[in-house]
């Protein structure tokens, strides 16, 4: 969260002093609203959606107390600073028993003191905002760079080159060839001072997902009980990383062009503009040039996602390096769940460098890892790598129309996966929402 990007309100009937607080917050960075009138700041509440507010104790009509509470009894999670005249230890208690963050005395003998006041609220949350980010990442870190790009040079000087801009990326390549851990080095390197905030738009159902991206407002649709920021506002001056972007409905492909032309959104339910800094990268797996001849993705968003596009080569393109990268990843698992290291013998390296790798790095890391855990001398013991081949789900064996051969291909994966549906899908080779769709139309 930026500091222009905070927003705070401030109500007292003293026009002076009010027009005071504004410019000792307002010189800090911070986006300001005021009124005199304690009933006006409420009406706007739903529109401005404070992130903190800065009332007078004691007003006519309404106390700041009473406003505190009529803004709260909205499940708004606004922070409040009590301004009062009164210093004593009683008042400031009370108030802050009630919910206030913090209290300020007046006449203001030393403008630092509000501006710490407001600082410890903003840190406090622009902390907890970025901390959700990470979580919902579950991120652990990078591997090496010659590690990640074995065989891929190329790409490493494309990052190089577009990291420091704002070009827009999109990021072309198969399931597991790691487009989202390349989407957060583009950040890392870019210098950017937001968050890396990451959206799955084939893991997230049609419905959810514009509200996902654009957040909501309360009472914007049945079970909306209060305001919630979307991603593309989380991520602030940072990165919205949008993937498998295919699968993005035409309907909220058109209202995603707006941002990228406009740099400009609402909220659901909402008729108010959010200005957006956010660089953008996308990844798919799919043809995306194939789907705008098919009319499933729209020709001007195409070519605004793609003004720097970056082709992943799947794991097979790169055979030589699997020694590497396999080596590397035994040593990361194990050190992860408490195992010594492993070598791997040659005939387990030679089942690794004779496979297809469907599934890609994503893949060959399950099956490193499988065999961490089942391995109980020093030598590297692999798992059959047959579930992830194409022949065993069927495909090749199977006598029939296509729908049957994919019904049954579907149903064997999910057997396969106990019923994993992600997992399902990777071993398909196709995404989570194309899955989803099959599995409702053959009634599985």
């Amino acid at each position: 969260m930026q500091k222009e990007n905070f927003r705070i309100l401030i109500v007292d009937d003293e026009k002076s002093f009010l027009l005071l607080l504004s410019k000792i917050v307002g010189d800090a960075g911070y986006t300001v609203k005021i009124f005199t009138d304690p009933e006006d700041a409420l009406k706007a509440v739903d529109s401005y959606l404070p992130d903190l507010i800065i009332t007078d104790l004691k007003m006519p009509k309404m106390d700041g107390v009473h406003l505190m509470e009529e803004i709260k009894s909205r499940k708004t999670d606004t922070d409040f600073i009590m301004i009062t005249a009164f210093a004593t230890v009683d008042t400031a208690v009370s108030a802050m028993k009630k919910g206030a963050s913090d209290y300020i005395t007046k006449p203001l003998k030393d403008p630092e003191q509000l501006r710490i006041a407001v600082s410890k609220i903003y840190e406090k949350r622009r902390i907890s905002e970025e901390n959700k980010i990470l979580k919902s990442e579950a991120f652990h870190g990078m591997p090496p760079v010659d590690i990640i790009f074995a065989g891929m040079e190329r790409i490493l000087k494309e990052i190089n080159d577009v990291a420091p801009t704002d070009a827009t990326v999109m990021l072309h390549g198969e399931t597991g060839t790691g487009k989202s851990l390349i989407a957060k080095i583009i950040h890392t390197i870019s210098g950017r001072e937001g968050l890396f905030v990451d959206i799955n738009c084939a893991a997230i159902p049609e419905n959810l997902l514009e509200s996902e991206l654009f957040g909501y407002e309360k009472g914007a649709f049945t079970g909306a009980l209060s305001q919630k920021k979307g991603k593309l506002e989380l991520a602030g001056d940072g990165t919205i990383f949008l993937d498998e972007v295919s699968e993005m409905s035409i309907a909220l492909q058109a209202k995603f062009l707006k941002v990228l032309q406009d740099k400009i959104f609402e909220r659901l339910g909402s008729l108010n503009t959010i200005k957006t800094n956010a660089r953008v990268i996308a990844a798919t797996n799919r043809d995306l040039k194939s789907l705008v001849e098919e009319k499933k993705f729209r020709e001007d968003l195409y070519y605004r996602l793609n003004v720097f596009p970056i082709y992943i080569p799947p794991l097979r393109d790169r055979k030589k390096h699997i020694p590497d990268i396999a080596n590397y990843l035994v040593k990361v698992i194990s050190a992860r769940i408490g195992r010594d290291a492993k070598i791997i013998p040659e005939d387990e390296m030679e089942k690794l460098l004779n496979y297809s790798w469907p599934g890609n790095v994503r893949e060959l890391e399950n099956v490193i890892e499988r065999g961490v855990i089942v391995s109980r001398d020093n030598y590297l013991t692999l798992l059959d790598l047959e579930p992830s081949k194409p022949e065993v789900i069927g495909i090749k064996k199977l006598d029939g129309d296509l729908k049957t051969i994919e019904k049954l291909a579907i149903e064997d994966a999910l057997s396969k996966t106990s019923g994993n549906r992600k997992k399902a899908a990777e071993i398909l080779g196709i995404s989570l929402r194309t899955l989803q769709y099959k599995i409702k139309e053959y009634g599985l």
